[in-house]
């Protein structure tokens, strides 16, 4: 089996705890090294890497971080019963809501960016007919 979880770049972990926490409720498990603060819930584990702007994420590369929005083909999806709550939340906490379409039989979706540039959505989960 494997477990797979999820990494995103912010410059500051004090920022992105408030915004992830504020957003999602997620909660803090563990900071096992300085820059590094590891979140859970629901069934994700997500963590937060503390970089610095304009800092290469490689030595190969010219590129430097940038805390502006930005595309990147590998986004997170957060599935939500509540669709609306939980978009006003995470607009509260910081987020920046770019498009909605709202689709009553198969469920809402909204794509967002949070306060760091990374690009997330909002999923309405719809219950599964019975059969």
């Amino acid at each position: 089996m494997i477990d797979v979880s999820v990494s995103i770049d912010v410059p500051s972990l004090a920022e992105g705890f408030r915004f992830y926490s504020e957003a999602f409720g997620l909660e803090k498990l563990a900071t096992p090294y300085p820059g590094v603060m590891v979140l859970k819930g629901a069934s994700a584990t997500i963590t937060l890497l503390e970089r610095h702007e304009h800092s290469k994420p490689s030595p190969h590369t010219t590129d430097e971080r940038h805390f502006s929005r930005h595309w990147t083909p590998v986004h997170l999806d957060f599935h939500v019963q509540d669709f609306k709550g939980a978009l006003v939340r995470a607009l509260k906490a910081g987020a920046t809501q770019e498009q909605v379409f709202e689709h009553p039989q198969h469920g809402s979706a909204a794509f967002c960016a949070d306060p760091f540039g990374n690009g997330f959505c909002l999923l309405q989960q719809r219950p599964v007919p019975a059969t």
